[in-house]
């Protein structure tokens, strides 16, 4: 599935970075019962385990849940946080 310009974080956002105000803060390592978890410094092994789906935020003692309504848009490449925030 292609997420083209949209505002919801799915399953396919797993390993995509999360940008705001054009600087990287980290990036998708798991989704948990609809809510994205965010680890803010992934080194290339989780970067890549979360890629794989091999990842589980609960493990990550650095993953933050996401919070749906700070999402701007979602892209084949990122996740964009509002920056009105």
């Amino acid at each position: 599935m292609v997420n083209n310009e949209i505002d919801t974080v799915t399953e396919d956002d797993v390993g995509k970075e999360v940008v705001y105000n054009d600087d990287t803060v980290g990036r998708i390592v798991e989704i948990r019962h609809g809510t994205a978890y965010v680890d803010p410094d992934p080194g290339i092994v989780e970067t890549v385990a979360a890629k794989l789906g091999w990842a589980d935020a609960s493990d990550e003692e650095d993953a933050y849940p996401l919070q749906e309504e700070t999402v701007e848009r979602v892209t084949d490449d990122e996740v964009r946080l509002r920056t009105d925030l």
